[in-house]
């Protein structure tokens, strides 16, 4: 193993566990010899791995009939990875709502919570609502807080590094507020902070309409609508984060704004909010032709601004998301669009993940932080 000599004992071991637990990870039940088949460890290793591992709790012995008991001396002694061991919470912090999801280290849902927050709501209001709904799920689970090994946290707005949302516009309050920070005061474990069209990405290609592919480009639809893209299946934040904001692109041009689009009269759209928004929505499906013709120019100038963005990225598959989701006709037009200037279009799908889809991204990005501690082995191979 290059780098790695007799006094590297210590990173040796946590290769072989990394190797072993990954591969009992991956079934739901292992002997010592399948493991240390699959793994190419040999026999004594694996054993003493796998003692480790369930003094450590992330490994138990598994009885032929699926329950869990230690059994000394029994030649084909079964082992399975503890799920349980650990659990990992996403967060979805938005305008209208908060929401939270609960898993096991396997990434498998086991609570969700939702409550709604006043758009105007100040930071500190959002936080405590956002705290309220964690602490209604862990107890409903009965999972003890000390039991959290990492969270997520989904948000509109640029977010920096270290949790800073940098530029928040959509939710009072938000531009500097140090939210990775904040949140950190209420767990003991790491928090990890993104933008919510970036993690509405992470989770339509683990979840949802994107699973197949590795370059797409998730756009989540709304007032001033944002967009997410993973390349070569990593997720691309840009030089400061603000990758994907198409929202801003009007600012190139002239009377395009949300509240010009959007108008049935001849002044600019005001109070822009969801509220007013959805009426003109509802004037539209009644049949008025001045709603009408404003949802079809928010619509034209939503599929300019996302095939701009394909353009740049030239991804294999567009998924929509947010409440422009389920708007009629969204999607042909975006086609046609895609067709007229992409040398190969690519596919264009609505969320399967819908108004989940968030916090979903935010869990995966949970999973992520503790599958790089438990499982990762950069640059090195296990020990025979």
């Amino acid at each position: 193993m290059a780098g790695l000599t007799g006094g590297d004992p210590s990173l040796l071991r946590r290769i072989n566990s990394a190797v072993v637990l990954h591969a009992l990870r991956a079934t739901d039940s292992a002997t010592l010899t399948e493991i240390t088949r699959v793994t190419g460890l040999s026999r004594p290793t694996v054993e003493g791995v796998v003692e480790g591992l369930i003094e450590a709790g992330l490994v138990v012995e598994a009885a032929a009939d699926g329950s869990t008991a230690r059994r000394q001396g029994r030649p084909a002694r079964r082992f399975r990875f503890r799920a349980e061991a650990g659990h990992l919470l996403g967060l979805e912090i938005g305008p209208h709502r908060v929401a939270a999801l609960l898993s096991d280290l396997d990434g498998r849902v086991i609570g969700a919570q939702a409550k709604d927050v006043d758009e105007n709501a100040s930071a500190d209001e959002r936080l405590e609502r956002l705290r309220t709904a964690v602490a209604e799920l862990l107890r409903r689970a009965g999972v003890a807080r000390g039991s959290l090994r990492a969270v997520g946290a989904a948000t509109p707005g640029i977010v920096e590094a270290d949790g800073t949302v940098r530029l928040g516009t959509a939710l009072p309050g938000w531009t500097g507020l140090g939210l990775g920070e904040r949140l950190s005061r209420s767990f003991k474990c790491p928090v990890l902070v993104e933008n919510d069209a970036n993690a509405a990405a992470v989770a339509e290609h683990w979840k949802g309409s994107a699973t197949e592919c590795e370059d797409m480009v998730f756009v989540l639809a709304g007032l001033s609508p944002g967009a997410g893209a993973l390349i070569g299946g990593r997720l691309h934040r840009g030089y400061g984060g603000a990758a994907g904001e198409i929202g801003a692109l009007h600012l190139l041009g002239r009377d395009v704004t949300p509240e010009t689009l959007l108008s049935t009269t001849d002044q600019p759209l005001h109070p822009l909010d969801e509220q007013a928004v959805a009426k003109v929505f509802a004037q539209a499906r009644e049949g008025d032709e001045r709603a009408r013709a404003a949802v079809e120019r928010f619509i034209q100038r939503l599929v300019h601004d996302v095939a701009a963005l394909a353009l740049a990225l030239d991804p294999e598959m567009v998924v929509i998301g947010g409440w422009a989701a389920g708007l009629d006709g969204v999607l042909e037009p975006l086609r046609r669009e895609l067709a007229r200037y992409c040398l190969r279009p690519p596919r264009v799908a609505l969320s399967l993940l819908g108004e989940a889809a968030v916090a979903t991204g935010a869990l995966r990005l949970a999973l992520d932080h503790v599958e790089e501690q438990l499982f990762a082995v950069e640059g090195a191979t296990a020990r025979r």
